[in-house]
């Protein structure tokens, strides 16, 4: 019987006690000794944020999986502890440990971390202080284990370059049994570990920040980047994995005790997009596009709903309307399970006649609002990101959905866009207007369902790196207040405003999140003293408190504005220029250039770009080139 980290006391004590205690469905174990071969690696994965989050991503599932084939490998989980248990951890010095052993994670090898958003980087702290780790990886000795970040916000590790010892840029599934087999080779060695990242450093695709030196100008652009050790290397390549269907994929998930936030299985059908809107990270890091076969799918779909017990598949990819195999399999979905009353999910769907016909078969038409992703309220401005969408694309869509028994649309835009002007604005609007009157228009006054609803929601607008957007300058808080009250003003001004309500992102959140996305190695300090003064779960809007921020960067000198209002000019160095993600700066110049002209860039399946992921050998690219 496992002994649980935490007392009977402490566990009634604290919100969601399952959090914490481990054990669930398909959850691994292994006996950390074994008489013929003993586990040589011990690896700690973690997402900083809590339970219900962390247990929701596909990422760390899969490569929990992927380590846990390998005999000699254990790897467990780790969560940020909800603020109740870390209040009581900290006053009864309880190190943080993993859900399955119990252990503490400071006995580990490895503590692994996924960074998917920069609003977790003090979270980050967090696991690494709770567990006794020295937060800057300068201050660490072989009694530490080697702290190692993934996931997208690696392709810009600067601002947390102090506290990681490496970083893993692009998808794990390709170098990690290389580092492991190194890491096995180095244990019990005796040598430093230094001479362990030495070995890391060479391997493609793993990036040790000390053994790099940033200089800078005067003015505080950067000067110069370039490595300071021999084995270190001037490009840091991204890994990728071309062939995604025969690629690690858990067929045992490990099902959560408590809701997750994605409580079901999920099937990942691709990876990346065909799109190229000039905003996203994601459609950009993870080219070329790359499909799953669908009849592994529909094995896939049938082994993990058997061995989790779920009631609901949600397909995961940028774009699910681009898998070219997405009639075949949504229809094998509906005939094999939705009479077993399994739902099926399908987000990020264009919506067409196929989509309506799918959500009619697969949905409770009554309670499901329908989601249209326009970003931007103008035609000229939707040129301008390449979002590829007409105003009578999205109004045919609406008429469709209205027709066929839907009253509810939910509407998602950006504001502070690049060239961004009041008309495109006050465009956000019109459109509203136009969809609400759409459906006044298409439904007979006997057939309607109710009112119409229309939802506007906008986020506010961040540059981030490896897109045609990471030149931009962003808005000051105020500006993008303005920016907020100026469409709310016009859809008061709506015919039908009473059927249109909106809402907006804070700003706040937004220019932190600019600062951390583009930062430099500098930026560190603010995060430290940030986390010093009490900043933690700031991705959560009940304990993220600006003023704090505020008070760190005047606390460190630190100019806020030079991250964030700042347009960079493009022969500027930019702190991670020296990662290669597949995508040339080239073509990101480019595609710069094409939104300031508002020119549309088409679709890689209407033709390539040439945006520099031919290289790769497959995808996309190579469609009908066999």
């Amino acid at each position: 019987m496992r002994k649980l980290a935490l007392d009977d006391d402490i566990l009634l004590s604290i919100e969601k006690p399952a959090r914490y205690i481990g054990g669930e469905v398909n959850a691994v174990m292994k006996e950390k000794e074994l008489e013929a071969g003993e586990i040589a690696v011990r690896f700690a994965m973690c997402f900083p944020d809590v339970y219900e989050i962390g247990m929701s991503h596909l990422g760390i599932q899969i490569l929990y999986d992927m380590f846990n084939r390998r005999e000699d490998v254990w790897c467990e989980r780790v969560y940020s502890p909800w603020m109740d248990l870390d209040k009581i951890m900290r006053e009864q010095d309880l190190p943080l440990f993993t859900l399955e052993s119990q252990d503490p994670v400071r006995s580990f090898d490895f503590l692994g971390i996924t960074i998917q958003f920069e609003m977790c980087y003090t979270n980050i702290l967090q696991i690494l202080e709770l567990s006794h780790i020295p937060l800057h990886s300068s201050d660490r000795t072989l009694e530490d284990p080697f702290v190692i970040g993934g996931g997208p916000c690696t392709y810009n590790p600067e601002p947390l370059a102090k506290f990681f010892d490496l970083f893993y840029i692009g998808e794990g599934e390709t170098v990690y049994d290389e580092l492991l087999d190194a890491y096995k080779e180095w244990k019990g060695s005796g040598r430093s570990r230094t001479e362990f990242l030495e070995r890391a450093a060479q391997i493609e695709g793993i990036y040790v920040p000390s053994f790099y030196e940033a200089e800078y100008h005067e003015d505080g652009t950067l000067k110069s980047f370039t490595p300071i050790n021999d084995h270190a290397l001037a490009v840091v390549r991204k890994q990728i994995v071309m062939d995604v269907t025969d690629a690690p994929y858990p067929q045992k998930p490990v099902v959560p005790f408590i809701k997750a936030t994605q409580d079901r299985v999920v099937l990942e059908i691709q990876r990346g997009c065909i799109r190229g809107c000039r905003f996203c990270q994601a459609g950009m890091i993870y080219r070329p596009t790359r499909e799953r076969n669908v009849e592994d799918l529909k094995a896939s779909a049938r082994e993990m709903l058997q061995n989790t017990g779920h009631e609901e598949i949600s397909l995961s990819s940028l774009s699910s309307s681009d898998y070219s195999e997405l009639k075949e399999l949504v229809n094998f979905l509906i005939e094999e399970f939705h009479g077993n009353a399994v739902n099926i999910s399908l987000p990020s769907l264009r919506i067409d006649a196929f989509a309506l016909d799918v959500m009619s078969k697969v949905q409770d038409v009554k309670k499901s609002s329908l989601t249209f992703a326009p970003e931007a309220g103008s035609q000229r401005l939707r040129n301008v990101i390449n979002k590829g969408l007409t105003e009578e694309n999205i109004l045919h869509g609406a008429g469709e959905a209205f027709k066929g028994g839907w009253n509810q649309v939910k509407l998602y835009f950006m504001l502070g866009l690049p060239t961004e002007t009041e008309d495109d604005m006050k465009g956000i609007a019109h459109l509203a207007q136009k969809i609400a009157e759409t459906y006044y228009e298409e439904v007979p006054k006997e057939k309607r369902n109710g009112k119409v609803q229309v939802n506007v929601s906008t986020s506010f607008f961040v540059p981030k790196p490896f897109t045609p957007f990471q030149w931009a300058g962003m808005y000051r808080e105020e500006d993008f207040v303005e920016k907020a009250k100026v469409v709310k003003s016009e859809i008061r001004a709506q015919l039908n405003q009473r059927s249109i309500r909106y809402s907006w992102h804070e700003p706040d959140v937004t220019i932190l999140e600019g600062f951390l996305a583009r930062g430099d190695r500098r930026c560190s300090k603010v995060i430290l003293r940030a986390y010093e003064k009490g900043a933690i779960y700031d991705a959560w809007s009940e304990s993220f408190d600006y003023n704090i921020w505020k008070e760190s960067f005047a606390e460190t000198n630190t100019d806020i504005d030079f991250y964030t209002l700042r347009e960079r000019s493009t022969d500027e160095i930019l702190p991670w220029d020296f990662i290669d993600a597949g995508v040339t700066k080239k073509f990101l110049i480019h595609e710069w250039e094409q939104a300031k002209k508002e020119t549309v860039t088409p679709n890689c399946r209407q033709k390539c770009s040439g945006c520099g992921a031919m290289r790769y050998g497959g995808g996309v690219c190579y469609e009908g080139k066999n």
